[in-house]
């Protein structure tokens, strides 16, 4: 314990003068403590005095036993040492007992062998000469076991010369078993009873003997079984098109009637199955001979009825010997193209089909390129499947021609008869003739798959497309025509269209056959694309196709739209006719707003059962596009507008914008009124603001129409105050002070806003307008020309891929999708 630690300790012990009493008996313990701490010390030190002298003398015990040890060991190493010697002794001489022991075990097994292989192949010599095949194919075995023995001691003289004896002995052998079967297949084998039994112990011999002796005697074979079907069908009378199924009938007949008499062969040679190959290896050089020969192109039924017992032949066969390639019809499949449900399941599910069918084909066709396949053993990656047909491929071009020549005379007679109407209750408001034509297609898809999938197929599918092109053509023409020349060389498309109710229907038809067709022809496309060769999946493609019916959807809905507005052509004379200028008082809308409300009332209903909901939307933008900018051009046609009269149109402007808001829901579709409202509303604004300036003091006017009209004109301006009927004189002095001030303000305003154009269906530019401000908007083409710029423009600026793209979007969105893609 350190000083300050001492010293706390003694505090805490006496931390008065009072308990300073107790100091003496505290040291009287202190040094009683010590006392016997000392006594401890004093005998530990004594006892370790008393241990030190005992610990010496055991060690030096401890030595001495060590040495003794060390001594002992060193005896026995050498008495070790000693032993070795003596047993190495011993044991040289067994060493060399055992080593000439094992070499004369050797010697005398090799010499046994030696005497049994010279007696085997002694006896194998005698059975050869004899033909006793059965005995001769045990001993072959035999001989092969014992000459394997000797394969370190081929290079010894005796070894070599039995060797080539053994040799010289399957050479007899071979030849022997090649002479009997020389006799198989001429008829001797039906007399003579025995020979069968002994071509079959032949066979026995065959197998002891190399793979390739059995290679041989099966080739030769089937060589020789086919020797009489050459000589047979490359004969004049037999060697044409028409009899080919003759040859199919051959080798059946040849099969069936020696199946008895080939069982003499072992199964896991499969002969029969070696004779198919090289016949059908045969028959495809003859009948590629004949094609490739003839003169003429061969009659259609002809060539088909070859080609389709080829197939069947090659399925027969791929049946029997089981082939790589499912031999189920995919007609089934193939009848589910064109269902107006939706089967995206069924697609998926043949998709993966088809995959792995394609994929197992294309695999053995590879192996059969590089000829690495084991044709010994059935299925074992030969395939059977266009063996011989597929040497029709590059002649069916006349097949092709008359399947053209068929679809083309059935899309003409189903136009022909086509009603363009459809029966009350149908549920997909399409065309007859559509459907019908897409039956044609799926019946000549399933004739052409069964017979080929390859150049022949995609060159059908290119039919398909031309087939599809014409149809779309045809209802292209069947749209209501119209309009002037004039029109039709500015925008590209028909100014006015008169068109009945009917009419309106049948463009309704139009439109969802289009739609129709669009789908589904993709739907032909991926069912091509899947069973047709992999290496023609790749252009099988019909967005051309498609491109040509969307473009006849847009066409039709813009014709349809032309259509109603030219019925507006009397309501909007009416409108320029009526004295606004003389309008004594604001009363109830006018006729013509009630005219065109009667209008929309009669085909808007039906319009929007018969379309979609996006084909019905665009129909709608469409309209509200054109009869928008239409009613803003009508007004300066008029003559001088009173303040009432200015009133009265304002009223009938604003009941017109009720009008066409009010449109979604006379066709029951209001999940779209939310965007089309503010259509509506972007496209009329412009009227109700014209109508605003007119209504505008005169020493305001240019003020409000600067507001209003940021990139108005001066032109315009001007013919807002002849309408607001001015004088030349009064007008002069407004005009100077407006050209002065500059024709619009730097900031925008509310009514800008409002007015920013569409870029789908922009309105009118000022220069349209200007010029028939001009021309005092007397000459009903240039009306028709503005109408029809505007739906050109919109159409222009779709695109008939992005118009799809659109349809397909809406069909998943009820949000506006029609307008978010047009303004992007």
């Amino acid at each position: 314990m350190d000083k300050s630690s001492a010293l706390e300790y003694i505090n805490q012990m006496f931390p008065t003068e009072a308990s300073l009493s107790g100091v003496e008996p505290l040291m009287q313990k202190i040094h009683g403590e010590i006392r016997r701490v000392d006594a401890s010390i004093l005998s530990a030190v004594r006892q370790q005095s008393n241990s030190g002298t005992k610990a010496k003398e055991d060690l030096a015990d401890a030595t001495r036993a060590v040495e003794e040890l060390s001594s002992k060991i060193q005896e026995i190493k050498s008495k070790a040492e000693q032993s070795e010697a003596m047993v190495q002794e011993i044991c040289r001489d067994i060493k060399k007992l055992d080593f000439a022991k094992k070499n004369i075990t050797t010697t005398i097994t090799a010499l046994h062998r030696l005497t049994m292989l010279v007696s085997a192949v002694e006896q194998l010599q005698v059975m050869a000469s004899k033909r006793q095949y059965k005995e001769a194919a045990a001993q072959l075995e035999a001989v092969n076991q014992l000459c394997n023995h000797f394969e370190a001691y081929r290079d010894v003289p005796k070894i070599m010369e039995l060797r080539e004896k053994l040799n010289n002995i399957k050479q007899v052998l071979k030849s022997h078993v090649f002479s009997d079967f020389s006799s198989l297949g001429t008829g001797k084998e039906t007399e003579e009873t025995n020979l069968l039994q002994q071509l079959s112990d032949s066979c026995l011999v065959v197998d002891a003997l190399e793979s390739s002796v059995r290679e041989e005697l099966v080739n030769n074979f089937c060589s020789r079984e086919l020797t009489s079907y050459e000589q047979i069908f490359e004969g004049a009378e037999l060697a044409k098109l028409d009899k080919t199924e003759r040859r199919y009938a051959w080798i059946k007949r040849r099969i069936r009637t020696n199946e008895e008499i080939w069982k003499i062969f072992p199964a896991s040679w499969h002969v029969p199955y070696r004779l198919c190959i090289q016949f059908c290896k045969k028959t495809r050089k003859q009948v590629e001979s004949i094609l490739v020969n003839m003169k003429e192109k061969p009659e259609v039924a002809t060539l088909l009825l070859a080609l389709q017992r080829t197939v069947e032949f090659e399925k027969e066969l791929e049946k029997k010997f089981g082939g790589d390639v499912p031999t189920s019809d995919i007609g089934d499949d193939i009848e589910e193209i064109g269902t107006w449900e939706n089967n995206s399941p069924n697609i998926s599910k043949i998709r993966k089909k088809y995959e792995k069918k394609l994929a197992a084909g294309q695999e053995s066709g590879e192996n059969e390129k590089t000829g690495n396949k084991d044709l010994s053993a059935p299925g074992a990656g030969f395939n059977f499947r266009g063996i011989i047909s597929s040497c029709f491929e590059p002649h069916l071009t006349p097949y092709i021609e008359l399947e053209e020549k068929t679809l083309m005379e059935r899309l003409e007679k189903v136009v022909h008869e086509e009603t363009w109407d459809i029966e009350d209750g149908s549920q997909n408001n399409v065309l007859h003739s559509s459907t019908q034509l897409f039956s044609d297609i799926k019946k000549s898809l399933k004739r052409c798959s069964v017979l080929t999938k390859n150049q022949t197929l995609f060159n059908l599918f290119k039919v398909f497309q031309r087939v599809l092109k014409a149809y779309a053509t045809k209802l292209f023409l069947k749209l209501p025509k119209g309009g002037t020349g004039i029109v039709a060389a500015a925008t590209g498309m028909d100014g006015q269209i008169k068109v009945s109710d009917r009419d309106e229907r049948v463009i309704c038809y139009i439109v969802n056959s289009a739609e129709y067709c669009h789908k589904t022809s993709g739907e032909l496309a991926e069912k091509v694309s899947e069973i047709i060769d992999p290496h023609y999946a790749e252009g099988v493609d019909m967005s051309e196709v498609q491109d040509e019916f969307s473009a006849v959807i847009t066409k039709s809905l813009v014709t349809l739209v032309l259509g109603i507005e030219t019925k507006f052509d009397n309501e909007m004379a009416a409108m320029t006719r009526v004295p606004w200028g003389t309008l004594d008082s604001v009363g109830d809308q006018s006729g013509y707003v009630n005219g065109i409300n009667t209008i929309l009332s009669g085909s808007i209903p039906v319009l929007g059962n018969l379309l979609t909901p996006v084909y019905f939307q665009f129909f709608l933008d469409k309209l509200a596009s054109s009869l928008g900018p239409r009613f803003y051009a009508n007004i300066f046609r008029c003559k001088q507008l009173s303040e009432t009269g200015a009133q009265q149109m304002l009223l009938d402007t604003q009941a017109m914008k009720t009008i066409l808001l009010e449109i979604p829901s006379l066709a029951r579709q209001t999940s779209t009124a939310a965007s089309y409202s503010k259509f509506v509303s972007r496209e009329m604004s412009r009227a109700e603001a014209l109508l605003k300036v007119i209504l505008s003091p005169i020493d305001s006017v240019a003020d409000t129409y600067r507001a209003l009209f940021p990139e108005g004109t001066p032109m315009e301006f001007q013919r807002i105050l002849e309408l607001k009927g001015l004088k030349k004189a009064d007008q002069q002095s407004i005009l100077d002070d407006f050209n002065k001030h500059g024709p619009g303000l730097t900031q925008p305003s509310v009514s800008t806003a409002m007015r920013q154009p569409v870029p789908t269906t922009p309105a009118p530019p000022m220069a349209i307008t200007n010029q028939a401000t001009a021309a005092g908007f007397i000459a009903n083409s240039e009306d028709v020309l503005t109408r029809a710029a505007a739906l050109g423009r919109g159409a222009a600026t779709t695109g008939f891929k992005k118009f799809i793209a659109l349809t397909e979007a809406a069909k998943d969105r009820k949000d506006g999708p029609l307008r978010r893609l047009f303004n992007a």
